[in-house]
């Protein structure tokens, strides 16, 4: 069976997260991003849900997320799952578009999932540029020539693309935003928003696509990035974040990203691009047995 490994880098010229996942066999829970997800399969085959959606996602998919669109995905049939993709923040993304297009604004996407052959020419060759650590005038390119193939056969304005909330629904997700460090209790939630539990419950599932609870800890886990990057240790971003504890911190962060905190914390640990790998948890204990064995033979000798 083949090994796990995630590999991901910070390109400081782009200001992007490339992340390169093989081998990968994890579930991933409903949840979202607060920044955009562009992503390639390679190899395998999932079933994703999206936005009330659900699809068969196999080896030339292009994977589509706006920020806080709603997503899980689960492995389908027996090979494990190959997949390429870029994070790009907001910040960054209303750059490029204004680059592209001259509008200063975010741009959408008319599907989640695309098949088009010459978006993934473009998005591959990018791909392996950020993950070698090139840099130079080619790389800058074609991330231009990415999204403005992507905006010109595929866009739609921003605000389209994200279903419009009732106002009790943003109040509800305002007041989790503001008081995510402490203990949050659905009838503050309610009160807040002038809602019964009930009702809340089914309108915050149906326009988010996840639970008040998910999404609570969705916003925890998006917090606690920001501060990893900044260098914070994983056991104080838990606390910063009201995480009980910091078990149950990486347990959620890993099951989210697909990273344990600790590997996320190091690939912005200098400002170079560079890239860090995790191996799965018996390829770790095997590493560590084999230390241990060195260990005790050379005791023996001396």
């Amino acid at each position: 069976m083949k090994k796990e490994t995630r590999t991901v880098v910070y390109d400081e010229e782009l200001r992007i997260e490339a992340y390169r996942f093989e081998g990968i066999a994890q579930p991933f829970p409903n949840h979202f991003h607060d920044h955009y997800v562009i992503g390639f399969v390679e190899k395998g085959t999932r079933l994703l849900s999206c936005k009330h959606k659900e699809y068969a996602i196999g080896p030339g998919h292009i994977l589509l997320f706006h920020p806080g669109d709603s997503h899980a995905c689960v492995q389908s049939g027996g090979g494990a799952f190959d997949y390429r993709g870029f994070n790009i923040s907001k910040a960054v993304m209303v750059e490029l578009a204004e680059e592209v297009t001259g509008k200063r604004e975010l741009p959408g996407f008319s599907a989640n999932v695309i098949r088009d052959g010459d978006l993934a020419c473009l998005l591959r060759p990018l791909h392996h540029m950020v993950m070698d650590g090139a840099s130079g005038l080619a790389k800058e390119e074609n991330l231009l020539f990415l999204l403005s193939a992507l905006i010109q056969n595929h866009g739609q304005p921003f605000d389209r693309s994200v279903p419009e909330c009732r106002q009790e629904i943003e109040r509800a997700c305002e007041f989790i935003r503001q008081h995510f460090r402490e203990r949050i209790y659905l009838d503050q939630i309610c009160r807040y928003a002038g809602l019964s539990k009930s009702a809340l419950l089914r309108a915050f599932t149906k326009e988010k696509g996840i639970t008040p609870y998910r999404y609570l800890e969705t916003v925890r886990v998006s917090e606690a990035k920001a501060l990893l990057r900044q260098g914070m240790q994983p056991a104080e971003a838990a606390m910063e974040t009201g995480f009980s504890d910091q078990s149950h911190f990486t347990n959620y962060f890993s099951r989210f990203i697909g990273l344990a905190p600790g590997v996320y914390r190091d690939i912005f640990s200098d400002r170079a691009p560079r890239a860090k790998s995790q191996k799965s948890h018996k390829d770790s204990q095997e590493d560590m047995e084999s230390q241990n064995l060195s260990k005790q033979k050379k005791e023996g000798e001396s």
